[in-house]
């Protein structure tokens, strides 16, 4: 099935929506709204048809995403939740209330989506096609649409001005927090970054900001509501005594934090106003899971994976390690691999003090850096141990052998590398996007 292929008849499986979907990556990204704007008016735009709030930042947006979903339809609220990027089937990037939607219907989805895009492309020039974002998200809005959710919680792919999602009539936006990465499409400052992800803030919404964002973000935060009549809220830090959340690492009581604030906002501002209530805050912060995020998947030694995949992830990263192999001592190995866009020598720095051993591998997206260029940078770094291991999986059980049955392993630097480990033996060829 080609890329612009969008066949009558048949309905099809999940393997052929996927499929698809792959075969848009040959298109790579190209930023920009009208193509978008055509592809939802051709599919009767579905963004209409729920409220929204709409997640941007450099680091938490998954995990934050999941957590004002699930707080909002602990009061009620049919929700829907739009992720990325995913681990193992493109299918994880919709989900209404707590699940996945089905693969059929994904599915579904995607072939009305893939039938649109095909009207669209042909109304463009040659080289102007629906890119597999612009395919998944407008999937996405249709599907959420079509299962008849109140509201909807939507994370930005990347930056905000140009990004696809960037068609929302949102009422609550959230800024995790802004980072150095995507320099090359963001610009190369921290108030350059803000300035494409604040670009989603609505004239009279609400934009909830991090408990900890950067004062040059905060800055231009307050600038533009001004601009636009929006209101900010900063997150409040959790108190102490808040329960430990089901979603391990301690930055996940950051972007709860973020959460509380958004779901706030967006039940007072119904037609009917929802007072937030505690019980059902608790009960989101038990019960929301966020997967390859600080995520245990195995014991004898214990072992994480997290896509951590820039300085300030991984920092984030460390500090969740520090809080839990300090106290008794434990070996910790890590196995490790980056993209080559992005800042490896910061993200390694940041593991440097929590690290007995440093597994270098790589991982199946041809951007990512070969085990030997990890290792001789590990080596300039000062790390003490640095072993190359170029299969995932057997960097993974190396970490594991390394650490010992009472250490600490774990797999981190790219979502793509813990794509590969969580993804069953024998499946489909991932994503690269």
């Amino acid at each position: 099935m080609t890329a612009s292929a969008a066949p009558e008849g048949r309905e099809w499986t999940i393997a052929q929506a996927e499929d698809y979907l792959l075969g848009l990556e040959l298109f790579g990204m190209r930023f920009g709204l009208d193509r978008m704007r055509r592809l939802l008016t051709a599919l009767d735009t579905p963004q209409k048809r729920f409220a929204s709030v709409h997640v941007v930042g450099t680091n938490g947006k998954s995990s934050t995403v999941r957590m004002i979903a699930a707080i909002l339809e602990g009061h009620g609220v049919r929700t829907g939740a739009y992720l990325s990027p995913h681990l193992v089937s493109f299918a994880e990037r919709v989900r209404v209330g707590d699940e996945d939607v089905p693969p059929e219907r994904f599915a579904a989805a995607v072939q009305r989506t893939a039938r649109a895009a095909a009207k669209v492309d042909r109304t463009g020039s040659d080289d102007d096609h629906v890119t597999q974002f612009e395919a998944l998200t407008a999937a996405a809005f249709r599907e959420l649409a079509d299962a008849r959710v109140d509201t909807a919680v939507i994370e930005a792919g990347l930056g905000g001005r140009w990004d696809a999602t960037n068609v929302l009539d949102s009422s609550v936006q959230v800024l995790t927090n802004v980072g150095l990465e995507h320099t090359r499409w963001l610009g190369p400052t921290v108030a350059d970054i803000a300035g494409e992800k604040l670009d989603v803030v609505r004239p009279g919404g609400t934009l909830v900001v991090g408990e900890d964002l950067h004062p040059d973000a905060m800055s231009l935060a307050r600038a533009i509501c001004a601009e636009r009549g929006a209101t900010l809220v900063q997150a409040e830090h959790l108190d102490p005594a808040f329960p430990p959340l089901r979603a391990l690492g301690a930055y996940q009581r950051a972007n709860f934090a973020a959460a509380v604030a958004a779901a706030r906002a967006l039940l007072a501002g119904r037609p009917e106003p929802i007072a937030l209530q505690a019980d059902a805050v608790a009960q989101a912060a038990a019960a929301t899971l966020v997967p390859g995020r600080f995520q245990l998947v195995d014991t004898g030694p214990d072992t994480v994976v997290d896509g951590a995949h820039n300085p300030g992830g991984m920092a984030a990263l460390a500090q969740a390690l520090a809080g839990i192999a300090t106290d008794p001592p434990r070996r910790t190995a890590i196995a490790v691999s980056v993209l080559d866009d992005k800042d490896a020598a910061g993200m390694l720095r940041e593991l440097l003090p929590v690290s007995d051993v440093l597994v270098c591998t790589t991982n199946a997206n041809p951007r990512a850096l070969s085990p030997a260029t990890l290792a001789s940078l590990a080596g300039q770094l000062g790390f003490p141990t640095v072993v190359r291991e170029p299969d995932p999986r057997a960097a993974l059980a190396r970490a594991r052998a390394e650490a010992g049955p009472d250490g600490l392993a774990v797999a981190a630097g790219s979502i793509y590398l813990i794509a590969d480990l969580l993804r069953p033996a024998g499946a489909g060829r991932a994503s690269t996007l």
